[in-house]
């Protein structure tokens, strides 16, 4: 029996995120892993499938070369290689997280952890297994036994949504794993889900030559976006050659040899059959939560995540929920920073909890997709009275330069007091941009503020300025 001032259990961002700010602040720490360090997210998910699309991104220009006044011939693609790359950057990074915890002095148990008694953790033989392969444990790490600690972090993620009907079997109907690792390109490919996860795939298969359809339940694609960029991506999807389904749901799956015929219900009721080679299911995470021993120890739990206050601490004294076990957005920075506030109010440090409205969201397709704050229509069914801008990449010198001519920023202002209250893109490197409103929104800064910030000239961000501006009547260049 080992004794820790804290045991984080899942060694994914949030976790061992937690567990070095936790050996930062001169806590005994250990991390409890059971399949692999970095999580889903490094190893199986924003990782690897940013290099899937960056793969495609450069395979786009290729094809594309004319347009920048160059010549390419041959242009092709190996789906191996490509996978080969995209997990060979997970690999790289997985490895960096093992250097990063014991640099850090933090123990990693491999092992399948679960809470006895608060403060009492029980850690049987790691037994998964990925794609058929063991995933040994990292040089070094402790495994099975009882370990006791004054705090437990439960960092455990969250898995695909499995609908009733849509059940993947790993050959015709994937889940995000298998999206990542193609042994062969599908010609045909139908994506159920228009979320983050979803339209990133739909992106990338279309943009390596496969007909794509995405049917999606609700009126919108991309649903948690702001309406006008939604639609605005909507139109450049179907630019592209992609077929989009909204208020559609998938209500049966005939599986071939090779292939699956589904059943889409349409909006008005009508059904559609459509034959595809494959079909990704893509219709949300649902938070590990199950043989943690939490039910025993009577922590609350409501829509399948911990009920936590904020600070991650659940209604049983020494036990802590984060990331997206602890509810959404189920992103992996809202995971790393809530573990890192998490540690510093066991500390004793004076933080605040986490304001979930500024915490940014990225969608990687093509165009790229990122927004802060509430929405028009959120902020209008709020009471706010808003002002808005908006700014075309049509009218940056950068953009235009770079081939980009199509996308929008908006800024949303709350009339009364100027402050920014939202911020929604779409166009190229909007993922990047983003921050510097999730830095404003922070800051609760007002348009005076960022009227008379200084941006760089040629850059995108300029269209920042300019969405600002147009709020109050004031832009230069449109």
């Amino acid at each position: 029996m080992s004794d820790y001032d804290v045991i984080v259990i899942g060694g994914g961002p949030g976790g061992y995120v937690t567990a070095i700010r936790s050996a930062q602040l001169g806590f005994k720490t250990a991390v409890v892993e059971n399949k692999h360090l970095g999580g889903i997210c490094l190893n199986w998910g924003c990782i690897p499938t940013k290099a899937l699309l960056r793969s495609a991104e450069v395979y786009h220009y290729a094809t594309h070369a004319e347009a920048y006044g160059l010549t390419v011939q041959g242009v092709g693609f190996d789906p191996a290689a490509i996978v080969k790359r995209s997990r060979g950057v997970s690999a790289q990074l997985n490895a960096g997280v093992g250097g990063l915890l014991k640099k850090n002095k933090v123990d990693v148990i491999w092992g399948r952890a679960a809470l006895s008694a608060p403060g009492t953790v029980e850690v049987a033989a790691a037994a998964e297994t990925e794609h058929g392969k063991p995933n040994p444990a990292p040089r070094g790490a402790l495994g099975a036994g009882t370990y006791k600690a004054k705090h437990v972090i439960v960092a455990t993620g969250a898995r695909p949504r499995v609908l009733p009907g849509l059940e993947p079997d790993g050959k015709l109907v994937w889940t995000y794993f298998e999206a990542m690792v193609p042994e062969t390109m599908p010609k045909k490919l139908l994506v159920v889900g228009s979320g983050a996860i979803g339209i990133e795939f739909a992106s990338f298969y279309r943009t390596m030559g496969a007909e794509v359809t995405v049917v999606e339940v609700m009126g919108q694609v991309m649903p948690v976006e702001d309406h006008e960029i939604a639609e605005h991506a909507r139109k450049r999807f179907e630019k592209q050659g992609m077929k989009i389904l909204l208020e559609a749901k998938v209500t049966g799956l005939k599986k071939g040899a090779d292939d699956v015929t589904a059943t889409v219900e349409l909006k008005d009721g009508s059904k559609q059959e459509i034959t595809v080679d494959r079909v990704i299911s893509a219709v949300g995470v649902v938070g590990n939560i199950e043989n943690l021993g939490l039910e025993k120890l009577g922590v609350k739990i409501e829509r399948g995540c911990v009920v936590t206050d904020g600070l991650g601490r659940t209604n049983v004294p020494g036990v802590y929920a984060i990331g997206d076990v602890a509810g959404p957005p189920m992103l992996a920075h809202k995971a790393e920073h809530e573990g890192v506030l998490t540690i510093e109010a066991i500390a004793g440090k004076h933080v605040h909890p986490m304001d979930k409205r500024k915490i940014p969201g990225c969608t990687y397709c093509h165009p790229q997709v990122a927004s802060v704050g509430l929405t028009e229509k959120k902020a209008k069914e709020e009471g706010y009275d808003v002002k808005v801008g908006r700014f075309p990449f049509v009218g940056n010198g950068k953009a235009i330069a770079l081939g980009e001519p199509e996308g929008l920023v908006k800024t949303i202002f709350d009339a009364k007091t100027g402050q920014l209250i939202g911020a929604h893109m779409i166009g190229a490197e909007v993922t990047e941009l983003i921050q510097g409103f999730v830095v404003a929104m922070q800051l609760e800064t007002t348009e005076e503020d960022l009227m008379h910030t200084v941006f760089p000239h040629p850059t995108l961000s300029e269209m920042m300025h300019e969405s600002v501006l147009s709020a109050y009547g004031r832009a230069i260049h449109i």
